[in-house]
């Protein structure tokens, strides 16, 4: 009974997990845009973002691994797959995407993670995805695309769909690499090591020149009140990094991989809510279609997951034996 009844909230916290997540990320886009806006370049934005937060989680990361590093040897292949492509490598390729097409269809391309993963899982284990699971992912494409703001002269540059679709298979990592818990790492030391291999690499393409990396000291505005940038800084590093990436694994690992990337088109709800409070800007009658086409997808893809696992134990119980 214990267990049954722990399985039963598992959910209830895998949700709270990745809303929590999903709020915290999108305040990104406001402590970005501001620093932005204040002269900072996308590349010196990411990198501070990513060095920073791997040196916040660098001694609690320590801390937890102490006396358990051969978890790390186990593991080392989810952590740099995480480290290189869910964050780094999605990261790096969403700015590059948006050298070449506007940020709303690129982020739509990148946000194309979950149906990827959807279809990786079905060709990984060869089972397919109930309809009803199908019909969510549509439904929530559905409306990311309405808060988007996809419009149909929307310029279609290869090179840009391409870097976008680079970024939705990180956006899938993301969730498959954070799901995965077969190697013990628990969810703070596996951000920590990820985000330390995504530091890495970005600072490596900043020197390189990859990027353009340009900081400065001018005063960042957010809700209408001039900031130093040292606190967007720390707002995009503790809330929009630490506590969103870790918060997203922890739900993962309780959620599953598709159920939590699915969970996680509610960034774009939160979206709309912080530029309301913050920004006072009002969403339109498409973004509050778009709002409620994620939600009714989320839930749909949950009850087709309900669906096929009930379907999946079906299968594999054994038919009931008829007396003799």
């Amino acid at each position: 009974m214990r267990t049954t009844a722990t399985s039963r909230r598992l959910p209830v916290a895998g949700f709270l997990l990745a809303v929590a997540s999903a709020a915290s990320f999108a305040l990104s886009g406001i402590f970005a845009s501001a620093l932005m806006e204040a002269g900072w370049s996308p590349g010196a934005t990411t990198t501070a973002r990513l060095v920073l937060a791997a040196l916040v989680l660098l001694v609690p990361t320590l801390v937890s691994l102490r006396g358990r590093w051969i978890l790390v040897l186990r593991g080392w292949r989810p952590v740099l797959l995480f480290g290189l492509l869910a964050v780094a490598g999605c990261q790096l390729a969403f700015f590059i995407s948006v050298r070449f097409i506007p940020p709303s269809l690129a982020l739509l391309i990148e946000f194309m993670g979950p149906v990827l993963l959807v279809f990786w899982m079905w060709a990984r284990t060869r089972v397919a995805p109930s309809p009803l699971t199908l019909l969510g992912a549509a439904l929530a494409v559905g409306g990311l695309a309405a808060i988007s703001g996809i419009g149909a002269g929307a310029a279609l540059h290869p090179l840009g769909i391409l870097f976008g679709l680079v970024a939705a298979i990180g956006n899938a990592v993301y969730y498959a690499a954070g799901s995965s818990s077969s190697h013990g790492i628990p969810p703070l030391p596996f951000v920590g090591l990820g985000l330390g291999v995504a530091a890495i690499v970005m600072s490596a393409v900043s020197l390189t020149g990859l990027l353009p990396f340009t900081a400065t000291a001018e005063p960042v505005v957010i809700a209408g009140t001039s900031l130093s940038p040292a606190l967007a800084i720390a707002g995009m590093v503790l809330i929009s990094t630490v506590t969103s990436y870790v918060l997203g694994v922890a739900a993962s690992r309780r959620l599953g991989a598709t159920l939590a990337s699915f969970t996680g088109y509610s960034e774009s709800l939160f979206g709309i809510f912080w530029t309301i409070v913050l920004l006072a800007i009002l969403p339109t009658g498409l973004q509050w279609l778009g709002a409620a086409l994620i939600i009714a997808g989320v839930v749909t893809v949950r009850i087709g997951e309900l669906v096929g696992s009930r379907r999946a134990r079906a299968t594999r119980e054994p038919a009931p034996q008829e007396p003799s």
